[in-house]
């Protein structure tokens, strides 16, 4: 069997031209995205912030492991998909499109575009990525919650060593 191939320690190898880089393996993204979702399902009657407090540990661990990667797209993926989970957890919490209206509204939508996107009968998930709870949800107010991004432990892990 070919090196490319192989997994060791969660790491396999990739190589483009004559340069070869180490990547996180797929099974140990699978196995860290399983984790995750056991931890935001037991996340939909507790505070974001005991959410993200739970969270944090777990992920500045996953991202110290791996700070040797060479390839660091995983990093932004994962952390898109983390932020989605989030938002997906906030919007079942408001649970009624009032709710969701003036939420929505607080977090600086105007009345007409909060009541549209609040009333969209699309679900969960579907709200979660798209551009409406992307606006009113950033990735900087993840970062003032306690959010650990990723890609900016890893670039901070490169700069140390």
């Amino acid at each position: 069997m070919l090196i490319w191939k192989r997994s060791f320690l969660g790491y396999t190898v990739c190589q483009r031209k004559y340069n070869v880089r180490l990547k996180v393996a797929s099974k140990s993204i699978q196995r860290l995205k399983a984790n995750l979702k056991m931890l935001f399902r037991s996340g939909k009657g507790r505070s974001i912030r005991t959410t993200i407090a739970t969270l944090a540990p777990k992920l500045r661990g996953w991202v110290n492991y791996f700070r040797y990667a060479g390839i660091k797209g995983i990093f932004e993926d994962l952390d898109g998909w983390i932020r989605r989970h989030l938002r997906k957890i906030l919007w079942r919490q408001w649970k009624r499109p009032f709710t969701r209206a003036k939420n929505l509204m607080r977090l600086g939508f105007t009345e007409v575009r909060a009541w549209k996107s609040a009333t969209n009968g699309r679900g969960s998930w579907w709200n979660s990525g798209a551009s409406h709870l992307n606006q009113a949800l950033p990735k900087k107010r993840f970062d003032r919650l306690g959010l650990i991004s990723l890609m900016d432990q890893y670039h901070r892990l490169q700069c140390s060593a």
